[in-house]
């Protein structure tokens, strides 16, 4: 990939996409395209094709994507089913109707069977039901996977995917209702931690750069404390400030620095083409599941990574386990060695992202 090649990063605002345009940056690629999705309606076939055509793209980097946590993919079914299958479909057409070289299509490892044999092996895939939480996104994903690879087989293009671990980092969604575990757990421990110390600066603060179901900073103080509550972030008569996470805090889950991840794709778009997955496999006459996991190898429970995100915010408060809400997959965790075969490890560990990441969303850290 040469640093004059036109690249276009698909989703270039969100925690994915901004990692990789921040990436490509850093080792001096400088004819990057982007667009937002009120430029660009990836949903939309007409408009898609229209800006292949206008601009004529060599890579492309499919990180668009309607993403969620537990909560948003099981209440909003229809959509991510729907929204996803449409920017990826159109993307990926286009890319083969208009000559692209090359495209990284990101997926995730939620594509995996619910009760998976652990570390989770590429092959793995469709192999026993999915998790229904999240269904309808992960058959979008998975028929992703299956566009890039039977068009490869077809066509002779040369689209790759990645499906990366749950990832972290700078530009994450902290929405209260649709972000996913990390990042709903950081920000729920720093409105926890101004509640304990009667920072009601640091609580509007907070609203108003990231209102929650319309409400803003300019609230009066009984709404906020209704409006925290509401989202598990409690003060009790005695003054003491608890905050409630769902299910029973067993679960496991693998993180992975989203810039870690960048790097992976990156380094895969440089140096990765279909045929050398391929022949990691020995070259088997049925070609499938020819995708690669981006992981870190290790998890953690939810329960200790509460703890750790409240030792790194500084919440001296209680944490509560709502057992009544679903857990989810008990475990989800890569085996990341196709990719280390082919050349790529990891190097943030989870401590270190967590810092990082407290410190961006604070304003007092860079990339």
């Amino acid at each position: 990939m040469d640093k004059n090649a036109k690249i276009y990063i698909a989703g270039h605002n969100g925690l994915v996409g901004s990692a990789i345009l921040w990436n490509l940056a850093s080792k001096g690629y400088e004819n990057i395209l982007t667009r937002s999705s009120s430029q660009l309606d990836l949903r939309d076939k007409k408009a898609v094709e229209a800006f292949f055509y206008e601009y004529s793209p060599e890579y492309v980097f499919l990180a668009a994507a309607k993403v969620g946590g537990i909560v948003a993919n099981n209440t909003y079914r229809g959509e991510f089913i729907y929204d996803n299958l449409m920017i990826q479909s159109n993307v990926i057409e286009a890319a083969r109707v208009f000559g692209v070289k090359k495209l990284l299509f990101l997926g995730s490892t939620c594509i995996y069977p619910r009760e998976c044999p652990q570390p989770i092996k590429e092959e793995y895939l469709l192999t026993a039901p999915l998790e229904y939480t999240n269904e309808p996104y992960a058959i979008a994903k998975i028929a992703g996977i299956k566009l890039c690879e039977s068009y490869n087989l077809q066509y002779g293009t040369n689209f790759i995917s990645v499906m990366p671990t749950n990832l972290y980092g700078p530009n994450d969604n902290f929405d209260l209702e649709k972000s996913h575990v990390l990042p709903a757990l950081v920000r729920k421990m720093h409105l926890a931690a101004c509640l304990e110390n009667d920072d009601w600066d640091g609580i509007r603060e907070d609203l108003n750069r990231r209102p929650v179901g319309g409400t803003d900073g300019s609230a009066e103080e009984a709404k906020l404390l209704r409006l925290l509550a509401a989202n598990g972030v409690s003060r009790s008569e005695d003054g003491m400030v608890s905050v409630e996470i769902w299910g029973t805090g067993s679960p496991r889950r693998e993180f992975l620095w989203s810039e870690d991840m960048a790097d992976a794709c990156v380094f895969v778009m440089q140096n990765v083409d279909f045929d050398d997955i391929v022949a990691i496999n020995g070259k088997p006459k049925e070609v499938r599941n020819v995708h690669l996991n981006i992981g870190t190898g290790t998890d953690v429970s939810i329960k200790k990574l509460a703890q750790l995100v409240q030792e790194t915010v500084g919440f001296s408060g209680t944490l509560t386990f709502n057992t009544s809400k679903p857990d989810g997959t008990l475990r989800k965790l890569t085996d990341p060695s196709r990719l280390h075969q082919l050349g790529w490890k990891h190097s943030v560990a989870l401590q270190e992202g967590l810092e990082r990441m407290y410190a961006w969303y604070c304003g007092t850290g860079t990339r």
